[in-house]
């Protein structure tokens, strides 16, 4: 995928622009040891040619032969792979794995119309849910008051009629990051790579350099002004870096005003207590303060900038996927 397309659907968009016959296949259901969660998606055009996953490799081949003839007879296709399937053991499902799919070729069953105002959606970082009924067909988009729960947890799937999914597309999951220090750069990449959008918040010109932090948003304000612009929301973490009470220290107040999903700060047990000691007197609740990941990131024992910048992503990647972001 170039790095002017930034998702799937704006792939399918894309590629049926060029002229090229296009399905998109998204996984709706899965059971046992299915590699891919629904809502995963995979990108078929008339010749083969695909982009993302449906099974991490698994079932991909006989995904792309079901969508060409799917395309060829412009009608949606509802797949299952499972270990009972001879089919599924051909080409590698894992044991004990199932996984339903549904293919839906591109203005035949997908209105361009709707993935031209999906594609608007998520270029803008507005929430958007895709609902179809993966058993007679017919599709269109809602905001995120229509699912709020699965919004909440970023969780595409059938309702419980069994036939009615709704795919969700959230905006990526913003991490800011106060202090332009050695440790942000491995962090911003891998947060990159990861899907974060990442953004670097530093009043040191000589830290926040393009140069040094390239292609990505970064902000010279003071840390409680910056945040207050980017208006922290349930789908954002801060994390602080500097070590210096003047600049980490009105970030953290900023975050806990917010309802910011992670806080984490840099520095030692001893620098954490002092930082909890200031909070308090400045009349944070013990309950607010120990929202804050102090010592910031899981204890991996890495002592390299990008050991610990490894480190805190994991700890964010666990809060986000296990503490049911909300």
């Amino acid at each position: 995928m170039t790095a002017q397309i930034r998702n799937l659907v704006e792939c399918a968009l894309s590629w049926h622009r060029q002229g090229r016959q296009v399905a998109i296949a998204t996984v709706v259901e899965t059971w046992g040891s299915a590699p891919r969660r629904p809502g995963s998606q995979l990108v078929i055009d008339q010749d083969g040619r695909i982009e993302g996953s449906v099974s991490g490799g698994c079932v991909e081949a006989a995904v792309i032969i079901e969508a060409i003839e799917a395309i060829a007879e412009g009608a949606q296709r509802l797949l299952e792979y499972g270990v009972s399937d001879g089919d599924a053991f051909a080409v590698g499902l894992a044991c004990g794995g199932t996984i339903k799919i549904l293919v839906e070729p591109v203005e035949t069953v997908l209105p361009i119309a709707l993935l031209e105002q999906w594609v608007e959606a998520a270029n803008n970082a507005r929430p958007i849910g895709y609902v179809t009924d993966i058993q007679d067909g017919g599709s269109y988009l809602v905001g995120a008051d229509a699912y709020p729960a699965r919004f909440q947890l970023d969780q595409s799937g059938l309702e419980e009629d069994g036939r009615t999914f709704v795919a969700i597309h959230n905006p990526p999951v913003r991490l800011i990051i106060v202090g332009a220090v050695h440790i942000a750069q491995p962090l911003v990449a891998m947060a990159q790579h990861c899907g974060f959008a990442p953004t670097v918040i530093d009043p040191r010109a000589a830290f926040a350099t393009a140069e040094r932090f390239p292609d990505i948003p970064l902000s010279l304000d003071w840390p409680d002004q910056a945040l207050r612009e980017l208006r922290l929301a349930t789908r954002c973490a801060v994390v602080t870096l500097t070590h210096d009470p003047k600049i980490d220290d009105p970030a953290i107040t900023a975050a806990l005003d917010s309802p910011a999903f992670y806080i984490g700060c840099l520095g030692s047990k001893r620098t954490h207590a002092g930082r909890v000691q200031r909070l308090t007197e400045a009349g944070y609740s013990k309950e607010n303060i120990a929202r804050i990941h102090g010592p910031v990131g899981l204890d991996l024992g890495g002592r390299q900038p990008q050991e610990i910048a490894l480190s805190i992503l994991a700890q964010v990647t666990q809060v986000l996927r296990k503490g049911a972001v909300r």
